[in-house]
């Protein structure tokens, strides 16, 4: 029962990121809602980026990098297609996370190198709110935002 509880939660987050992210393209992916915000592109990366790496403290091994993990976005054009690719690697990671985690362990603390010691769950939960946020990000900079 547990796992299907946080599985609709994760399918709901992700879905909810989806419907906000299939809006990018390469023209209103430079779109910040002022100069000093990250744009549209930089956060996408961004949360790709932040899901695969937190994965890593869960257990599963990631080529990704960090390229904008604890950065200011100064202009750099990220593929789009790699950071779809990337965003879809990090929740489909994240099922697997859920399906193959046990009630118990997901109240065990892991060691990461960002949080110090957290409880699987925790962690799970900030990832989720992290990506949220930045989902909110992108849907207000694409209706409202500009180039700058």
């Amino acid at each position: 029962m547990q796992n299907e509880i946080l599985s609709q939660l994760l399918e709901q987050n992700r879905k909810d990121c989806s419907h906000f992210c299939k809006n990018i393209n390469t023209e209103n992916s430079s779109y910040r809602l002022i100069e000093q915000t990250a744009s549209v592109g930089f956060i996408y990366r961004h949360i790709g980026e932040t899901t695969n790496l937190i994965g890593q403290f869960f257990g599963y091994k990631t080529d990704v990098e960090g390229t904008t993990i604890g950065k200011n976005d100064i202009g750099i054009e990220f593929d789009l297609e790699t950071s779809r690719m990337y965003f879809e690697k990090g929740y489909n990671t994240l099922e697997r996370l859920v399906a193959n985690t046990s009630g118990q362990e997901w109240l065990e603390e892991i060691d990461t190198t960002w949080f110090g010691k957290i409880e699987r769950i925790k962690l799970l939960s900030v990832l989720l709110n992290h990506n949220a946020h930045h989902c909110g990000q992108i849907s207000s900079a694409i209706i409202k935002g500009k180039k700058y």
